[in-house]
């Protein structure tokens, strides 16, 4: 090799290099989580953590039940095995937060039995100190629809979407045992509406998806109609790409065709 085509395959590993640091660089690092809590549970544990979210751009809290099955492992060991368990995360309601549904509902015993890691996080940011946030129980703190907002007085931080199928994932994979081939998705009301977009704009992301009353239409309901103008904007048109509005018909249609890559069920808890 002559002294210039050597010059020139050095040049080009330094430009490789260079190129690869800047996309790990451009690349966010999953959020460290810090336990908050952690108390016994059927054979299990119930933890909540905090984590500084990028997405939201403020701190944010979510509760996992870990089987016996399951547990917290090295992040600095990314290896996976067979044994590693199933996720389902739930999302909640309006005025909620990531301890309604893990104080209240009980799935930990039927999660225990199946070996399956309950995911609970929070309904929308929180401490943002935004002009009206807290005004309605409706709208803002407990109410961020799990859309990602438009508008320029939510976008910085509504991004409850985003949060919950990149962000929170990300975490959870990296930091317990989950098999990400094996994660489900249900919620309640509000939470049974993020469910739903979560799943039906994500086909394959997850194995099943449960809606338990869920707000299916809320581009024609007052909840909606209110949640979406605010994050979203009075251009009714515009809510086509933060949401998917979905009424009966539509479900069905869109269950028929989710089966090639996933189940659509409606699943009570004790059947988990």
């Amino acid at each position: 090799m002559s002294s210039s085509d050597a010059a020139a395959s050095s040049s080009d590993a330094n430009a490789t290099a260079m190129q690869i640091d800047a996309a790990t660089e451009a690349a966010p690092p999953t959020p460290t989580i810090t336990e908050v809590s952690s108390a016994k549970c059927f054979g299990g544990v119930v933890k909540q953590f905090k984590h500084r979210s990028a997405v939201l751009d403020c701190d944010m809290t979510f509760v996992v039940f870990l089987p016996a099955a399951a547990r917290v492992i090295d992040v600095a060991n990314k290896e996976r095995n067979p044994q590693d368990v199933p996720a389902l995360y739930w999302l909640s309601g309006l005025t909620c937060n990531d301890q309604n549904f893990i104080t209240k509902a009980g799935a930990q015993r039927a999660a225990a039995k199946h070996d399956i890691i309950l995911v609970c996080p929070d309904t929308s940011p929180r401490g943002c100190n935004i002009p009206g946030e807290t005004d309605s129980w409706d709208f803002g703190a407990g109410a961020g629809f799990y859309v990602d907002a438009t508008e320029d007085k939510w976008s910085k931080h509504y991004n409850m979407y985003t949060y919950i199928t990149a962000e929170l994932q990300a975490i959870v994979e990296e930091n317990f045992n989950v098999n990400p081939e094996r994660q489900s998705i249900f919620g309640h009301s509000m939470g049974g509406h993020g469910a739903l977009i979560c799943a039906l704009k994500n086909p394959g992301m997850y194995k099943s998806v449960s809606a338990f009353a869920p707000i299916c239409h809320p581009t024609q309901c007052p909840w909606g109609t209110k949640a979406f103008s605010g994050y979203l904007g009075a251009d009714k048109e515009t809510w086509k790409v933060g949401v998917t509005a979905i009424c009966y018909c539509c479900f069905v249609a869109c269950a028929a065709a989710m089966r090639r890559s996933s189940t659509l069920a409606c699943l009570a808890v004790g059947s988990l």
